[in-house]
């Protein structure tokens, strides 16, 4: 089998996990940018798309094979992240007077990103739909990591001949349950495996954020950013004011913070975020119909991950926009809402569009 244009050797993702069949898909659109997933998670392995120069880059971490994703530390490398993206704390909320209190605890005292074995860490159902679209979909069963509902789950990859990957979120449910969908992919528009993203440039639309404990819960109340090191509403570098001793950005040691989008009305497609890496030119506009965006700065990557092309991540080699409703909302009544009940339809669109800067 040929290799992708990111250098991976799709035989090196064909396995068995939990009885079902893994491999790498691959999209390609008609300027020659490259999109490789893996159904492990419903994740983005590789994207290769232009720098200034015309020379294709890829800007997402990953590994070269399957089995290097199954470790439990693997920090969600670009997967899909559910049933519960982001932190409950706790591990408990609750729905209609009904208590549900048997999350998976793994990240401190709460739960993660849909607990021990959320949604990155299962094989899903692919169907490659055409050269630019793939689908995965899976039944998550009631009872899953101590979620109510069985939850019918689908997530729609494109790339786009405009240079976007474009991500949509459908789910349903028989029983009343909760639902935060993100993408955890972890981008470098220098280049996956540059060891510093402190240069890129960052504007975020937001003029609030959600200040947290030491545990990363939000207290529920917003702040402004205005003043302070958490303010991305014009381009600033990452890296400017990531070691301030501002109380937010000691207790995650960097960015791991939710921000508030500026939107007209609640669920509009709008503009998010966008970065640009002044080595490579190329800039990523981000847009969604999400009411949030949790900006990570890899503050707790180590470089002991050796991904592909034998290169190691170390901290902060990497940044997060991980478009979703907020952490905790289930325990905050002035947050939106993300219970799902029968007969509703969840539905998040989330686009990473791709092009450069010439200066």
């Amino acid at each position: 089998m040929d290799m992708t244009l990111s250098g991976l050797n799709p035989t090196h993702f064909q396995g068995l996990v939990d009885g079902k069949q893994t491999g790498l898909y691959i999209l390609v659109n008609k300027n020659g940018c490259e999109l490789t997933l893996t159904n492990y998670g419903a994740r983005i392995v590789s994207l290769m798309v232009p720098d200034k120069n015309g020379t294709m880059i890829d800007v997402v971490t990953g590994h070269n094979n399957i089995q290097e994703y199954l470790t439990s530390e693997e920090p969600y490398f670009g997967a899909t992240c559910g049933r519960y993206a982001n932190r409950i704390a706790k591990g408990k909320f609750t729905i209609d007077g009904v208590l549900y209190d048997k999350l998976a605890i793994n990240n401190g005292p709460n739960s993660l990103h849909g607990g021990v074995k959320g949604f990155n860490f299962h094989v899903w159902d692919a169907n490659q739909l055409d050269k630019q679209t793939i689908e995965f979909s899976r039944l998550s069963l009631d009872g899953e990591e101590g979620f109510p509902g069985n939850l019918q789950v689908k997530v729609i990859f494109k790339l786009t001949d405009d240079n976007a990957v474009d991500i949509t979120y459908y789910a349903e449910t028989d029983k009343p349950t909760i639902v935060n969908l993100t993408n955890h992919s972890y981008f470098n528009l220098s280049g996956a495996g540059d060891p510093y993203i402190g240069d890129h440039l960052l504007c975020i639309d937001a003029d609030y954020y959600l200040p947290t404990d030491d545990t990363a819960i939000p207290y529920g109340e917003k702040s402004a950013v205005e003043g302070t090191p958490m303010d991305f509403r014009k381009l600033y570098e990452v890296g400017s004011r990531i070691n301030e001793p501002f109380e937010q950005l000691v207790y995650g040691k960097g960015y791991d913070h939710t921000y508030i989008l500026n939107k007209k009305r609640s669920g509009e497609f709008s503009f998010c975020a966008e970065c640009v890496s002044p080595k490579t030119g190329i800039v990523m506009d981000v847009f969604t119909t999400e009411p949030g965006v949790q900006l990570y700065t890899a503050n707790w990557m180590t470089g002991n991950f050796i991904g592909k092309n034998g290169k190691r991540y170390p901290m902060r080699a990497a940044i997060c926009l991980e478009t979703q409703h907020f952490p905790d909302s289930p325990n905050h009544e002035n947050y939106p809402s993300v219970i799902l009940r029968p007969h509703e339809k969840f539905e998040s669109h989330t686009q990473f569009k791709f092009s450069v800067r010439e200066k």
